[in-house]
């Protein structure tokens, strides 16, 4: 039960990056009334949760309240609702369909016509058919100062061209008060992103680099739309394997404290190594199945001997950390043990739990296999550990949204979790409503040779030693290009590190993240087509373009105007305004690589306006303007390299 169990914490690491919050729990009281049930306890929570929370629509992630100023689809849906409102007073609330247009026609089109067509026909209605409406939604548009003109195509599409002038001022305008005003608003306060999670005693491997990744770029993209972000590490600290572990310390180090990462050497071999010890002798199994009693039981010198093997994993996972500039906070499994009990009971008084062949079992809908919560020997499993997570995350830590980040193996996993926790009230029914809980899948990383990808003694890759690889390689490159006579020695090793760390995440990221890629060195070290070095080397060259001009961007924001007269000026401005809409896009559907996308599809429109003759910029006669938008195209660069966890560089 909750009331007899207390959490230890074992000293923090001084790591900025890996924050820990690990524990083990072991009997005392904590701060719940020993007169309330655990199950009491639970419920009286729930219940506050619900009455706290309000089920909110995700249609958009923009909030009726506040309007997203830097998406321009935001700003022209506000301006079409107020158009249905007047073409079809009769009809309920009517949400506008804002895309952008991808022909001639305009710069983006509203796509209501056909659907309100079908919903008027028949009702006396004085349309004659989907152009009509078409045309009467374009007639009663608001007079704004954003719009040039409105067209009518088709079944009714009503295309929008944007005024230049509005544009550049939009765009300037961002320029003076920081990119951040163009971040998007979603409907949600506090986000709990899980990823990585690798186990203790383990070396991190290629299979957790998608997962850091990944969850970073996501909990990056929430945190620049406001969003407060709890980022949890649910390392695998908890279970039988760690009797074993103990023991082969202490037959190794009976000084067990005195072990540290120099002295143990290379943990997966230590784990190995003991895991080898209890198949095959049955007298030390008998030990380690005795000390996991122990252990669970809070004997203090088991403990300590717990604390010590997860710091030494720690230090490993650190290192990893350390070299992709991931900042995670540590909630292991053993965070959560000590609310399981309480939490089964409560679902058990519910009446979801059941019993099966021994196992106690929450049946799911559609689903052929029950969700074990208790094994049949009384122990926890994943199920046990996910449920009491979840529970804690929607009631302790009052996250709307919470988002898991695995391999997409676990995806019914996931699926069992979220639905029993419908079932027990703690989620919506909707998909579409607060609080919600998301599983985000991703494939597998593959080898040339089209299989899972390892090293030749079938050994998966450690991570680690594939950052440095890439890292290095990148740095030779450097040298080879003659930067070690030019450069100093720091900015060598500081654009190695963006270079080479930067391409490991892109090459992951610019795929959908449901696919399998193939991990190639060559490939995303290339400095050529959609790869990080193509990406930060353009980068670099806008800044030496405005570096070359002599002028003080600064200045020249708040004295010069930027225009776009140009085909090509108008083509990247307005690249540059779907910037918001695009992180929005990326955010809501949890996908990088839209971002990526975007990203590239930024680069190509910039230089097809740098290579123009009739688009000059240093001497020109719209030198000012045009390096205001040189300027604005890095800076928005800037803020996609920052989502995705890749540092700038400013030379090449």
């Amino acid at each position: 039960m909750l009331t007899s169990l207390t959490l230890l914490v074992p000293p923090a690491p001084s790591s900025p990056l890996l924050s820990v919050n690990c524990l083990s729990h072991f009997p005392f009281s904590p701060s719940i009334s020993a007169a309330a049930s655990a199950s009491d306890f639970l419920r009286l929570v729930s219940r506050r949760l619900a009455l706290a929370t309000k089920t909110q629509s995700v249609t958009t992630m923009t909030t009726q309240e506040e309007e997203c100023m830097g998406s321009v689809k935001a700003q022209l849906a506000k301006l079409f609702e107020a158009s249905l409102k007047v073409t079809v007073p009769n009809e309920p609330y009517v949400e506008p369909l804002i895309a952008a247009c991808t022909g001639n026609f305009g710069d983006y089109q509203c796509n209501n016509a056909m659907g309100l067509w079908s919903k008027i026909k028949g009702k006396g209605t004085q349309f004659r058919g989907p152009p009509a409406v078409g045309e009467a939604i374009k007639n009663n548009l608001p007079t704004s100062e954003m719009i040039e003109s409105c067209s009518v195509a088709g079944p009714g599409f009503v295309n929008v061209v944007l005024s230049k002038n509005w544009m550049a001022k939009s765009i300037q305008k961002m320029l003076i008060e920081g990119i951040d005003s163009w971040a998007p608003m979603p409907p949600v306060k506090t986000a709990v992103v899980d990823f990585s999670s690798p186990n203790i005693a383990k070396e991190m491997h290629v299979g957790h680099l998608r997962s850091t990744i990944i969850g970073d770029t996501l909990a990056r993209m929430l945190e620049f739309s406001k969003v407060k972000v709890l980022r949890r590490n649910h390392v695998g600290d908890w279970g039988t394997q760690f009797g074993m572990l103990i023991e082969f310390l202490f037959e190794k180090f009976p000084n067990f404290e005195d072990a540290t990462e120099t002295a143990i050497g290379d943990l997966q071999a230590f784990y190995k190594a003991s895991k080898q010890r209890f198949d095959s002798d049955p007298v030390f199994k008998e030990r380690a199945q005795q000390a996991v009693v122990l252990l669970q039981g809070g004997e203090e010198k088991y403990r300590r001997a717990w604390a010590q093997i997860c710091e030494i994993s720690r230090t490993e996972f650190y290192k990893v950390y350390q070299r992709l500039g991931v900042h995670l906070e540590e909630k292991g499994e053993s965070f959560y043990n000590p609310y399981i009990p309480g939490v089964i009971e409560g679902l058990t008084k519910q009446g979801l739990v059941e019993e099966s062949q021994g196992a106690r079992v929450i049946f799911i809908e559609g689903v052929n296999i029950p969700l074990i919560v208790v094994k049949s020997d009384g122990g926890f499993n994943y199920a046990s550990t996910d449920l009491a997570a979840l529970w804690y995350r929607l009631n302790e830590e009052k996250a709307e949204w919470i988002i898991y980040v695995t391999d997409v193996g676990q995806q019914q996993h996931f699926d069992m979790v979220f639905k029993a926790a419908k079932r027990a009230g703690w989620l919506p029914q909707g998909d579409n409503s607060y609080p919600k809980a998301s599983h985000v899948g991703f494939g597998l990383v593959l080898g040339e040779d089209g299989k899972r990808f390892r090293t030749r003694n079938t050994e998966v890759v450690r991570l680690v030693d594939l950052l440095d690889e890439a890292r290095s390689r990148s740095k030779a490159a450097l040298i080879e290009r003659g930067k070690g006579e030019e450069w100093t020695e720091e900015e060598i090793e500081s654009t190695a590190d963006a270079v080479g760390y930067g391409a490991v995440k892109y090459a992951d990221l610019k795929n959908n993240r449901l696919t399998n890629y193939t991990f190639n060195f060559d490939q995303m070290l290339n400095d050529k087509g959609n790869t990080a070095v193509y990406l930060l080397y353009a980068h670099a060259r806008i800044c030496s373009i405005i570096r070359r001009s002599g002028k003080d961007v600064d200045e020249l924001m708040n004295k010069g105007t930027l225009v776009l007269e140009h085909k090509d000026e108008r083509d990247l401005g307005l690249h540059l305004l779907q910037f918001a809409e695009v992180v929005e896009e990326a955010c809501t559907n949890l996908l990088p690589n839209v971002l990526c996308d975007y990203l590239y599809n930024l680069s190509e429109v910039f230089s097809k306006f740098y290579s123009n003759p009739e688009c000059k910029v240093i001497g020109s006669d719209n030198e000012t303007s045009r390096l205001l938008l040189c300027e604005v195209t890095a800076v928005v660069m800037r803020k996609c390299f920052n989502l995705l966890g890749i540092t700038a560089i400013y030379k090449i």
